[in-house]
């Protein structure tokens, strides 16, 4: 995907506690010159200005031309999820804490926004995983569609047995986890849950799909990367236990035994805005504190 186009209407997503003043302040003075109509989600705007425009969640992701996230990685995720189906590119601005996603600091905000008018950017595409699974403490004829950015995790609820779970790919069984949990992550959640489990680190271009089983207790206990045009079939085996299905670290519903999960890969569900002055390695580099790109502490 290629330039965001002319700004008319910008969008910020707010982090729910961490201060972001510095960088209101810094997107409504560029505003003001450029012209551009600053909007904030109802529940938010009052800590951005009275110039701000207050929305729900749809006017804000079918209306914005950009969507700014400041805050961290889970800003960002937030903002993300609510823009498939819609054109506006994310620019996310990390407050404080080096995360993986963040593209510029709050001090880099204001020659970001140059760039940008500039046309000295790209916008890349991100991928998400999609299930559907039965509603958390419904029935099993209730069940809810749950899109996820980073990952979606079947994972062991206290006093029950072991995630033990069957792999299909394109319909055919292939492998199967006992675990404490099986994580099914995107090449962007490859660096969160998937990674803490012992899953590989992936450039967040790749249009994929990562599962990686956590604390393995199956014969098998190696992760396994996916094409975004294969379908996986996750199925809860009868000597399981109740696992509770976590969507980006949320619990979105449950899988009893016997349930399948279909996943597939949602190869563009958002865009996000990147500078070229910081890559992925040099982010992952400075957060895990490799040194001489061999070891990390």
């Amino acid at each position: 995907m290629g330039a965001v186009g002319t700004l008319h209407k910008v969008g910020l997503v707010l982090h729910p506690a961490r201060d972001s003043k510095q960088a209101i302040d810094t997107i409504l003075d560029w505003a003001r010159v450029k012209g551009v109509e600053v909007l904030g989600l109802k529940d938010e705007v009052q800590r951005i200005d009275c110039e701000a425009v207050p929305v729900d969640v749809a006017e804000l992701a079918a209306s914005c031309d950009l969507i700014i996230s400041l805050g961290g990685d889970g800003t960002m995720l937030r903002a993300m999820r609510m823009m498939p189906g819609h054109h506006g590119a994310i620019l996310p601005v990390n407050l404080g804490r080096l995360g993986f996603l963040a593209e510029v600091d709050v001090p880099d905000l204001a020659d970001a926004l140059a760039q940008i008018d500039a046309g000295k950017y790209r916008v890349e595409p991100r991928s998400a995983v999609a299930a559907t699974v039965p509603a958390w403490g419904a029935g099993p004829d209730t069940a809810s569609r749950l899109l996820a950015f980073n990952d979606i995790a079947l994972v062991r609820t206290p006093g029950h047995g072991l995630a033990s779970v069957e792999l299909s790919v394109g319909g055919q069984p292939f492998l199967r986890y006992a675990a404490d949990a099986v994580v099914v992550a995107t090449a962007t959640g490859s660096t969160a849950y998937s990674f803490s489990a012992g899953g590989p680190i992936i450039s967040p271009t790749v249009k994929g799909l990562v599962v990686t089983p956590a604390a393995p207790h199956s014969t098998f206990n190696r992760s396994v990367v996916l094409d975004c045009s294969e379908t996986l079939e996750l199925t809860v085996e009868p000597g399981s236990g109740a696992l509770a299905v976590e969507v980006d670290g949320f619990v979105g519903g449950t899988a009893e035994p016997g349930t399948t999960l279909v996943l597939r890969t949602d190869p563009d569900a958002a865009h996000v805005v990147r500078l070229g002055d910081t890559t992925f390695y040099q982010r992952v580099r400075r957060k895990l504190g490799i040194v001489d790109g061999a070891s990390y502490s």
